[in-house]
């Protein structure tokens, strides 16, 4: 992988960081400052249901961070684009929709399957 494609997806990564550490301040921010007492309990319930919820994104967030970091690891240790398990290249386009992984599409097929059979 040349400099300029190690350059898009560094890029990439830092904006996919950034913008989940913008939800998250605004999460708390939006939670700090409801302070709304409901007087119907169906209200509350929905508020409190829609509260779980973006708790539960925002959890799933703080795990894609730390693979979003080791990402950018790689791209400094010069292993970005390598698969993990066979070594090869992981293909532009599946970097692209997915700048994060570390296999292969033949390696990740391999997985799911291995993962399926064993009914995980």
């Amino acid at each position: 992988m040349d400099q300029q494609e190690l350059g898009f997806f560094r890029e990439t990564l830092n904006k996919m960081l950034d913008d989940i550490l913008v939800k998250g301040r605004e999460t708390i921010e939006d939670m700090n400052e409801s302070g709304e007492t409901y007087a119907d309990p169906a209200d509350r319930a929905t508020a409190e249901s829609d509260r779980a919820f973006t708790l539960r994104l925002r959890d799933r967030e703080r795990k894609l961070i730390k693979k979003i970091q080791k990402a950018i690891k790689r791209i400094d240790d010069g292993e970005y684009g390598l698969c993990l398990s066979c070594g090869d290249d992981i293909s532009a386009a599946r970097l692209k929709a997915r700048p994060v992984t570390t296999l292969c599409i033949a390696c990740k097929s391999k997985q799911e399957e291995e993962e399926q059979n064993r009914g995980d």
